[in-house]
């Protein structure tokens, strides 16, 4: 491999793992988020081009830290002034503090009350946790262009109220938790099943979320939610070693237990009955009672459909989402069968809220498969592989389209 290309694959694998913890870094010295993209943007730039030249650090997070709070530091001098940008407050910190205090700080930043609730997790997402906007459109339902703008309006606003880029007081999280809760659970779904790309994970994108889930519930460890979304996102981390064999997905019943990741499961079983009774369960902490019943069977054919079935009615009251409804119905043909599930599922095609999102037709047509309607099955895959950017995915829908016809 050539020194160029090992400079860029370095610098590709620094921006996946490393870019939102050199952001967090960075807005603390240039006290702007959109000045603090670009410093960090012109720090990946530099990077490839020295790193060329001189070799991939041993550190290139802390070099990539380094080079972008420099850029930030340049600019402002040059300015002369903070005024020519619009400042966020800052609070006096030692250099020495932890990084995830900057990861936190800015997922709650992202995360006010003074923006509305889709753009707090969408600027979350993107910002704090280094999602590609594309993918955060495509979590949303919604066109790239449209949340594009969406984030940047979100920046101005931010900006322009001058909101602190602090720890908010305790009194001050209790408005800003669900937004954070929902942006760490979409990161984690961005890793665990990645949106597009030819590998079915991005394993550091989801070890990230389970991180900063992990910092959240230390920060707040009386919160029952927070307990739930930790749990919630360890257990399904913990499959991750089985959920693909030579770059093939496999299905939940083709998973082979044993390569589980027991400590995490055993501790996310735990914080599940912590969160459960602190009583009146919320979203996260229903989810990961779902979770936890599927990761805990000893076989597939060991799990508690019907208390899954319970779980999913419950989380549908707390929660009334209809991708909720789609995964509820996947528990319904357990319990009841294939054709009692198809009636839900085709109930919410004619909804529409779920129109583009790819499950569907992949949950309507292994439905149809089961009950022995090929040719309907085949329909549903062809709507379901055309809707499929992963191409783990992809191979998956396209083997089980072969075997209908």
């Amino acid at each position: 491999m050539s020194d160029a290309d090992a400079a860029r694959r370095a610098v590709e694998g620094a921006h996946r793992r490393e870019w939102a913890t050199v952001l967090a870094a960075t807005v603390r010295v240039a006290r702007d988020l959109d000045l603090a993209e670009e410093c960090v943007q012109d720090a990946y730039v530099a990077a490839l081009a020295e790193w060329t030249r001189d070799g991939v650090p041993a550190r290139p997070g802390a070099w990539l830290t380094t080079a972008a709070r420099h850029n930030a530091l340049d600019v402002l001098r040059r300015a002369r002034t903070l005024r020519s940008k619009l400042p966020l407050l800052v609070e006096p910190r030692e250099d020495s503090a932890p990084a995830g205090d900057d990861r936190l700080r800015l997922v709650f930043l992202c995360c006010h009350p003074a923006l509305a609730v889709e753009a707090r997790v969408a600027l979350t997402l993107r910002l704090a946790c280094g999602v590609a906007t594309p993918d955060i459109a495509q979590a949303f339902l919604v066109p790239e262009a449209t949340m594009a703008a969406r984030i940047t309006r979100a920046k101005k606003k931010i900006a322009k109220a001058g909101i602190p880029f602090r720890m908010p007081a305790a009194h001050e999280l209790p408005d800003r938790l669900d937004a954070a809760l929902t942006a760490i659970h979409l990161q984690f779904t961005t890793g665990h099943t990645a949106p597009t790309g030819a590998t079915l994970t991005r394993d550091d994108v989801a070890g990230r979320a389970v991180d900063l889930a992990r910092m959240l519930h230390a920060l707040m460890p009386e919160e029952s939610e927070a307990r739930g979304l930790l749990a919630l996102l360890l257990a399904g981390h913990a499959r991750r070693a089985a959920r693909t064999a030579d770059g093939r997905l496999l299905p939940l019943e083709e998973q082979d237990r044993s390569t589980w990741d027991q400590e995490s499961i055993a501790e996310a079983d735990a914080l599940v009955v912590s969160a459960l009774r602190s009583g009146n369960p919320g979203r996260f902490t229903l989810q990961a009672a779902i979770a936890t019943l599927h990761a805990t069977a000893p076989a597939y054919a060991d799990t508690d459909w019907d208390q899954i079935l319970v779980l999913y009615d419950a989380l549908l009251r707390v929660w009334p989402s209809p991708v909720v409804a789609l995964n509820r119905a996947v528990a319904v043909a357990m319990v009841g069968g294939p054709a009692a599930a198809l009636a839900e599922v085709e109930a919410l095609e004619r909804d529409g809220r779920l129109a583009g999102y790819r499950y569907l037709p992949a949950v309507k047509a292994d439905l149809l498969r089961r009950m022995g309607r090929a040719r309907d099955a085949a329909d549903a895959y062809e709507e379901a592989i055309a809707l499929t950017a992963n191409d783990a995915e992809r191979a998956f829908l396209l083997r089980r389209l072969a075997e209908t016809k």
